[in-house]
């Protein structure tokens, strides 16, 4: 989703998005909306399938770091 889409979304919901990156955004989206604020945070498993941020957050991928 892009980010103008999500902006209206917020303004929707009634806060101003106008000095929010993605990120905070979204996780402001899913307080107001009374879900957790969870998109992005590198979880291991993620029990919210109906997500509509799931495609864009990709929960269970963590980043394999070289040693």
């Amino acid at each position: 989703m892009k980010v103008a889409e999500i902006k209206t979304i917020a303004r929707n919901l009634g806060f101003d998005p106008s000095r929010m990156k993605k990120t905070e955004l979204i996780r402001n989206i899913q307080a107001k909306e009374g879900n957790k604020t969870c998109y992005k945070m590198n979880i291991d498993y993620c029990d919210q399938y109906n997500c509509c941020w799931r495609e864009d957050c990709k929960p269970g991928r963590l980043s394999l770091k070289k040693y």
